[in-house]
């Protein structure tokens, strides 16, 4: 087939755009600006575009599908091309699901974890040598792009994001995959550009429910009241699988889960995450792997990277980055690290630089969320609220709605930086939570700026 991506550029699209390469498909894009590491894998396959920018004059009748990013915009010359000459046009999860009609497919949601579950999911499958399709949301190791589409594969495992699918296909992302198996793993307000209300965005998750085949299974967290009353809303076909925080020890900063097999010491840590691998075991069960096979696999997961990710330890020091970067996610991620190394000083910092971080009407949520940190830093930048064109905040602002006495506000990435600098880092564990890089800060070379050494 003859394929173009508008937007290619993108964290999924470019992987689609390589899976597609080398599924032998003839595959083009264009994008207005490519950044890392998008750039160098596209370059490495032969995929970058030559000149960044749109050009009307690439699309012709001769392209058997054009697949449109959520960067585009709705009067993006090549889309109104393509809508001219008539050609179908996919955003990427409705691509997705027109190459997978024939797969089982299991669907992972929820705000938050969908991405650790997934690859959780992948990790213990590939273990087992139980194959799989997939699409995931960050760098998994041992997978060499984050889709995978292969004719003949039964099985596709899918992160099922709730934000929107195209400029011109504005549901949920999992809306278009309507899954054999359905796991959602919480919900907590979040996309307030697009979601204005809590009740509008519990709505794109009960709706999700609606979507599964018929006969197939809704797996849930137990403990997040609002699924509980999804669950008991189902439809009276779908088979309700609940599941609950894994039973496990914390010994000398290490976890282990108590199974039938014994004691699986973990690489990974945190009650979320302890969760995690309790849905991760529900959808590999309905996938076809065995409880045995699951747990010879999960004590080898190293986490998906910037999930808890580590960065640097010694005997006196660790450091940490995650994308955490709202509400429900600071509060997990930050009780997660003190509650394996108790014995630590712990100091969180979180960049705010999400549309909904940025909000000031949002901003309410984040009250207590860094509460379990013994020094917190919040960072956002004025410039980026300004070009996400929100209305102004200020220190003061952030600081009354973070509401505790732990925390201190920056408006400046380089004063953040030397606050860190004078600092002292014995037996202490820094937490550097966002879905940015704090405006430049390069966590690999952290370590060496806090004089910590390589």
């Amino acid at each position: 087939m003859k394929i173009h991506l508008i937007a290619i550029g993108g964290s999924a699209m470019h992987n689609l755009a390589i899976a597609l390469h080398r599924a032998g498909h003839n595959v083009s894009g264009s994008d207005d600006e490519i950044f890392e590491p998008s750039r160098t894998r596209l370059q490495r396959e032969g995929l970058l575009p030559a000149v960044d920018g749109w050009f009307a004059e690439k699309i012709d009748a001769s392209f058997d599908a054009i697949i449109l990013g959520m960067h585009a915009r709705v009067d993006n010359p090549e889309l109104l091309r393509a809508q001219e000459l008539g050609l179908k046009i996919y955003s990427y999860p409705g691509y997705i699901f027109q190459e997978s009609r024939d797969k089982t497919r299991a669907v992972i949601g929820g705000s938050h974890g969908k991405t650790s579950i997934t690859a959780m999911v992948l990790h213990a499958m590939s273990h087992g040598q139980l194959d799989c399709d997939y699409l995931v949301g960050a760098q998994l190791k041992g997978f060499d792009t984050m889709v995978r589409l292969t004719p003949g594969v039964s099985r596709i495992v899918l992160e099922g994001d709730e934000y929107l699918a195209s400029p011109i296909e504005r549901v949920p992302k999992f809306h278009l995959y309507h899954p054999h198996v359905a796991l959602i793993s919480g919900i907590a307000w979040d996309h307030i550009n697009v979601f204005p209300t809590f009740e509008s965005y519990v709505e794109q998750f009960r709706l999700f429910t609606e979507k599964v085949e018929q006969g197939g299974t809704l797996v849930y967290f137990e403990g997040d009241p609002e699924l509980v009353k999804i669950a008991q809303a189902a439809r009276s076909d779908l088979k309700l699988v609940p599941y609950t925080t894994h039973s496990h020890t914390i010994r000398n900063g290490i976890t282990c889960l108590q199974t039938p097999q014994g004691e699986v010491p973990l690489q990974i840590f945190g009650k979320h995450n302890l969760q995690n691998v309790s849905g991760a075991l529900e959808v590999c069960r309905c996938l076809g792997l065995s409880d045995g096979a699951f747990y010879s696999a999960i004590g080898s997961f190293e986490g998906a990277a910037r999930r808890l990710e580590p960065v640097f330890q010694n005997e006196r020091t660790r450091i940490y980055k995650d994308f955490a970067h709202s509400p429900s996610k600071l509060k997990a991620t930050t009780e997660a690290v003190r509650e394996q190394f108790p014995q630590n000083r712990l100091i969180a910092c979180m960049e705010l630089h999400t549309f909904s971080s940025l909000n000031a009407k949002f901003l309410e949520e984040y009250k207590g969320s860094m509460a379990g940190a013994d020094e917190a830093f919040v960072y956002f930048n004025p410039n980026t609220v300004q070009h996400k064109k929100l209305e102004a905040i200020t220190k003061e602002q952030v600081l009354a709605a973070f509401g505790t006495g732990n925390v201190q506000v920056f408006d400046n990435s380089q004063e953040l930086l030397q606050k860190l600098q004078a600092m002292s880092w014995n037996d202490t564990t820094l937490l550097m939570m966002t879905s940015g890089n704090f405006d430049g800060i390069k966590f690999e070379e952290l370590a060496l700026l806090l004089g910590l050494g390589a």
